[in-house]
């Protein structure tokens, strides 16, 4: 490989497993398609300047450190859990199954008699975060056995240890369980990371750059809806200090006299809501319609 096609190309980790789809579904809506093969470990992405790996979220940062990959998305517990020297380019809300950051806690049997950190002392812990967990229990001076799971640890709660540290975003799984949570060691979110070197070459940078803008244009925009109406420009004063969360909205004169267009972006959860209020005030031909990316 010449050196002109190695500095025109960055190559870049996508967390394997629970998250891959929810990646692929996010990189997608920020242009970049992505197409899984059964038959390569390479997948195809429609942009000639990369080259995608899909790699476990617990090793992308170890990756990226050693500059197998230039840049990363995995979450912030795997970061620290490693240890690992990346420079970390943003942060972007997003999981399997929420836009709610994932939890570490600290969980126990409904029945269990431990209600805190400090009735740890002398017991045992299964988790596959071993290194954050001793630093919690250091943090709060307990002495507890932490053995790493390599899976199926809300079972051995129940069997094997007193208590475990496990990942949740809803803790649906460990009520499921019959599990309590006692505590929060940390939250975490996916983050964009970057080798160092990477960083500081100009190209990359510029690359990578630009794949967090467009990531955080599409994330800005799952949230958000378009409306466009038409109104009287009479009712147009009234209607902007009655409903504040019309922000901001780009107003054109229509070609019947007297009429304006209003067109403007707006909070989902709101819209429900906000429509029958501007239809009550006078709105008339009111489009809701969704948006790709939305960047400041």
């Amino acid at each position: 490989m010449s050196k002109e096609t190695k500095r025109t190309l960055l190559r870049l980790g996508l967390p394997k497993g629970s998250l891959q789809e929810a990646t692929l579904e996010k990189m997608a809506k920020a242009g970049f398609n992505i197409t899984v093969s059964s038959r390569s470990y390479i997948p195809y992405v429609d942009d000639p300047e990369l080259e995608i790996r899909f790699i476990r979220a617990q090793e992308v940062s170890r990756y990226v450190e050693h500059g197998y990959l230039d840049a990363g998305l995995t979450g912030h517990d795997w970061i620290q859990e490693n240890g690992s020297k990346v420079h970390e380019v943003g942060e972007f809300i997003f999981s399997k199954a929420t836009r709610q950051p994932a939890r570490w806690v600290l969980a126990v049997p409904e029945n269990s008699p431990i209600q805190s950190v400090k009735d740890l002392e002398g017991r045992s812990i299964a988790t596959e975060v071993v290194n954050i967990t001793r630093a919690y229990l250091r943090r709060h001076k307990v002495k507890a056995r932490v053995e790493f799971s390599w899976g199926a640890t809300e079972m051995k709660a129940h069997e094997l240890v007193d208590a475990i540290v496990d990942i949740t975003e809803t803790g649906s799984s460990l009520r499921a369980n019959k599990l309590r949570i006692v505590d929060t060691l940390m939250t975490s979110t996916p983050r964009l990371i970057a080798n160092h070197a990477a960083w500081r070459d100009r190209w990359k940078r510029s690359k990578i750059e630009q794949i967090a803008l467009l990531l955080r244009g599409a994330l800005e925009a799952e949230a958000k809806v378009g409306l466009k109406m038409n109104l009287r420009a009479a009712d147009l004063p009234k209607l902007l200090q009655s409903l504040p969360a019309l922000r901001n909205p780009t107003v054109s004169n229509l070609s019947l006299a007297g009429w304006v267009a209003v067109e403007t972006i707006i909070d989902e959860h709101v819209v429900r809501e906000l429509i029958p209020q501007l239809k009550a005030a006078g709105a008339e031909g009111i489009i809701e319609y969704p948006l790709n990316k939305v960047v400041y």
